[in-house]
């Protein structure tokens, strides 16, 4: 059985999602691929400890603080090596960014290949189930494209600058307005 709880936040109403003692989901309201990963209804049950310390965690986040990743026990459901993909997402430091391309040429390293088509990272990051904690928003295109947030390019500059990421040489998709 999964269970869910809202919490309030500066980027809007957020849905969280457990397993009972792991959180397996985060989503920012009318955000793409919203509940993917979790098949089945879920129970609302506010009070689980797992929400409170993760509401716990987005309150140190938003409040200025850098609580660790590592302090949540996270379980987000996917394929290897999207799992992969999230597990090198939790290493980019707070207020900083990463292209796609660099992180397909980890997960190349890792799985010994040449080659590791920045596309197929970018739909691993595009389905991170665990929103603002797995800090996919600090990922970029290659040319500081803001490109590819599931929560909107909005909210994905908002979350940027509350972390103090150098926007300067960064740059909206063609099909998004001015910053």
């Amino acid at each position: 059985m999964y269970y869910s709880a809202q919490h309030s936040s500066p980027v809007g109403t957020l849905t969280l999602a457990s397993d009972g003692s792991s959180l397996v989901g985060l989503w920012l309201q009318g955000q793409k691929y919203f509940g993917g990963t979790v098949a089945q209804a879920m129970a609302e049950s506010p009070r689980l400890p797992v929400f409170n310390a993760a509401k716990e965690w987005l309150d140190k986040y938003f409040s200025g603080q850098k609580p660790a990743i590592a302090e949540l026990p996270l379980a987000p459901y996917g394929s290897e090596f999207r799992r992969a993909v999230w597990e090198i997402l939790c290493s980019i430091p707070y207020g900083e960014v990463i292209t796609y391309g660099e992180i397909a040429k980890e997960m190349a390293a890792r799985m010994h290949r040449a080659h590791m088509s920045a596309q197929a990272v970018g739909g691993a990051v595009g389905h991170n189930p665990i929103s603002i904690i797995i800090p996919c928003h600090r990922v970029v295109g290659s040319n500081g494209s803001l490109t590819g947030y599931a929560g909107g390019i909005e909210k994905k500059i908002r979350l940027l600058e509350h972390e103090g990421a150098d926007l300067s040489k960064l740059v909206l998709p063609a099909k998004e307005t001015a910053l």
